[in-house]
């Protein structure tokens, strides 16, 4: 039994208002191309089909077409609900797709037997047991109550996650027994584990409730394929507990990473190896730092560029570093590539840092400087350079005075209160 592991697509994202569509169409044609290849038997995409809960038409389009694509090549496809879907459009097209040998979970509200299927080979056979778990979201497992503090909300969802997985993996052992079959139990989530490396594009969930989700909570599957974090990974060093990753580059951060997807090989019920399936970058990107003579010499070496074309320039993310001010850097930036197939889809001002002088060429040690000095040391790293910009820098400030005289008000009537105490003290004595 094969099973091939991919999540993230995030259909219809646009990326500093540019299109991904043409992306996903090569990661798409990649795909059928491996699971042709691969003999791949069942297809799981552990969240995030969409970027948003309301796609464009394009990305609904991409969607149907790939399910339609799958049929000719005999293989099973499972797709889950992520925190960026939204349940109502994966539903709505739910029970059509389910002709075409693929299944749907959006949610885990419902019926919790639908959601353990037997996943099968391309002989017909059944190849493995799927415990299919979508993101989770809190009001589908847990019943808030009055009175609980947040720490208290953070165990409880915590705890109804947990639970969830050990009552899907029991009903997967009782069907596996029912079927009298040897084969493994694989598991699906899309969530935060703890101990994972993130990246900018990741959007946090169960924010202010559950921060991650310890390996531990998981049930003693075969194989659990994860969604959610855009980078490749496993989790708590775990073989069979993995992130796959997203298929493209969602943020420049992400360009240090290889893409990829899983396929984990079963015989029986043995996991033999989990192979790492190497994703092509259909869109040249590069990320170039350093100041502006660092900037035009990467510009000529840069394969990204080089291999970029008029019709297909590359997107660049240019954070220059410069201790002054310069009110053309967006001009002189720009005459750099002017004559290159590239487009500059965010550009970042790093100033040095001034905390980090302070301390090396001062030599003054933070609890030398005054409250306000270390809010101004900080605020400096900032760069407010548009006038929206510079009213918010002033909004801060304000707010900042504000909290500062709260907490001297609020010192100054402590002591007072103690100095009363100490009087009445006295005179008691």
């Amino acid at each position: 039994m094969k099973v091939l592991h991919t999540s993230d697509w995030h259909l219809g994202q646009s990326f500093f208002t540019k299109s991904r569509k043409n992306e996903h169409e090569q990661f798409f044609k990649w795909l059928l191309g491996v699971v042709e290849q691969e003999n791949i038997d069942a297809v799981v995409v552990a969240g995030d089909i969409f970027d948003t809960g309301t796609p464009p038409s394009y990305a609904r389009e991409l969607y149907h077409q790939l399910v339609g694509d799958f049929q000719g090549v005999g293989c099973t496809l499972v797709v889950l609900g992520g925190n960026h879907d939204s349940v109502s459009v994966l539903n709505e097209s739910r029970e059509l797709l389910s002709y075409l040998n693929c299944h749907v979970i959006a949610s885990t509200y419902g019926n919790t037997e639908a959601q353990v299927l037997p996943l099968r080979t391309r002989g017909g056979e059944i190849g493995a047991i799927l415990c299919a778990v979508p993101f989770i979201r809190a009001r589908d497992v847990l019943k808030s109550e009055a009175g609980e503090s947040a720490i208290e909300k953070r165990q409880a969802l915590g705890e109804a996650i947990k639970q969830h997985y050990a009552n899907l993996y029991q009903i997967a052992l009782d069907k596996r027994s029912v079927l009298n079959v040897d084969v493994p139990i694989i598991a699906t989530g899309h969530l935060t584990a703890l101990g994972v490396s993130q990246s900018e594009s990741v959007r946090d969930i169960y924010i202010g409730t559950l921060e991650g989700f310890s390996a531990e909570g998981f049930p003693p599957a075969d194989y659990i394929a994860l969604g959610h974090i855009h980078r490749p990974q496993k989790v708590a060093g775990c073989d069979h507990i993995r992130y796959s990753g997203s298929p493209i580059p969602l943020s420049f951060d992400e360009l240090k990473s290889q893409k990829q997807v899983l396929i984990a090989t079963f015989d029986n019920k043995t996991l033999v190896e989990v192979e790492s399936k190497p994703i092509p970058r259909f869109q040249a990107m590069a990320v170039l730092r350093g100041n502006l003579e660092d900037i035009e010499l990467a510009l000529q070496q840069n394969e990204a560029v080089k291999s970029a074309s008029a019709e297909h320039p590359a997107w660049l993310c240019i954070e220059v570093e410069t201790q002054d001010y310069l009110t053309d850097l967006q001009q002189r930036i720009q005459a750099l590539i002017d004559d290159k197939p590239a487009e500059i889809l965010q550009l970042k001002r790093m100033r040095k840092q001034r905390a980090s002088a302070i301390s090396a060429e001062e030599n003054v040690n933070l609890s030398e400087l005054s409250v306000r000095e270390v809010f101004d040391a900080r605020l400096s790293l900032e760069a407010f350079e548009s006038d929206e910009d510079k009213q918010r820098k002033q909004r801060i400030q304000t707010l900042f005075e504000q909290v500062v005289d709260d907490v001297q008000l609020s010192h100054e009537g402590s002591e007072d209160a103690v100095d009363a105490n100490a009087q009445a003290n006295e005179g008691n004595l």
